[in-house]
């Protein structure tokens, strides 16, 4: 696991106690980040949505100079999956 997603997860954890349904997000060539009822880790498996980005955006989103339906709408976040769990998940961020 980078050092990357170690952090992603510490600073997702602030934000996202629990969530409903399952996510994951991936920073191109670091890894992967699983959040579900249980919280934040790192991890890859099934989720139904997959978010991803580069560090950069990751870092953009998670620090709130991007916004993510502006990088989504640039084609800098990709979503595959169900965009309504996106968004709910997108309001856990906000």
């Amino acid at each position: 696991m980078s050092e990357v997603v170690t952090k992603a997860v510490e600073q997702l954890s602030t934000k996202i106690d629990s969530f409903d349904s399952t996510a994951k997000f991936v920073i191109t060539g670091e890894g992967a980040i699983m959040i579900d009822e249980n919280g934040v880790r790192a991890g890859d498996e099934e989720a139904e949505v997959t978010l991803t980005a580069s560090r950069e955006t990751f870092e953009g989103i998670m620090n709130g100079d991007v916004n993510p339906a502006t990088a989504f709408m640039m084609g800098k976040l990709k979503v595959d999956g169900s965009m309504g769990v996106a968004m709910q998940l997108g309001q856990k961020l906000a």
